[in-house]
C-alpha cells in the first residue's frame, strides 16, 4: 500500500458545508474511490488556517490518478468548487506532503 498525504485550501466560512457534504458522500463517489484502490481515506481541517489535510492509502499511483478522468469525480469537483481553492478544471488545488516519519 502507498501512503499519500496532501493539503488543500478551504474558503473562509465553508467548513460546515464542506463537512456536511462529505458526511453525505455520494455512494457513486465512494465506489469510484474504492474501485481505484483507495483505502483509509481521511481529511482533517485546521480551523485556524482553513487548510485541509488529506490522507489515503492507495494500491497503485497509476490506478489512483485515473479517478480524475471519471465523470462522477468531475461532478464531485464541480459540486465542491465553490467551497475551496480550485484549478481551472475545478480540481482542488492540492499540495502533496512528504513523509518524514512512519511507525507501524
Amino acid at each position: 500500500m502507498i501512503r499519500k498525504a496532501f493539503k488543500m485550501y478551504l474558503n473562509p466560512r465553508c467548513a460546515k458545508t464542506y463537512e456536511e457534504r462529505h458526511n453525505k458522500l455520494w455512494p457513486e463517489m465512494k465506489e469510484v474511490i474504492r474501485s481505484h484502490g483507495g483505502h483509509n481515506y481521511s481529511i482533517f481541517l485546521d480551523e485556524d488556517t482553513n487548510v485541509l489535510y488529506g490522507y489515503v492509502e492507495v494500491e497503485s499511483e497509476e490506478k489512483w490518478q485515473e479517478i480524475a478522468k471519471t465523470p462522477i469525480n468531475k461532478k464531485w469537483w464541480d459540486y465542491m468548487a465553490p467551497l475551496m481553492r480550485v484549478n481551472a478544471d475545478n480540481s482542488p488545488v492540492q499540495d502533496d506532503l512528504r513523509n518524514v516519519f512512519y511507525l507501524s
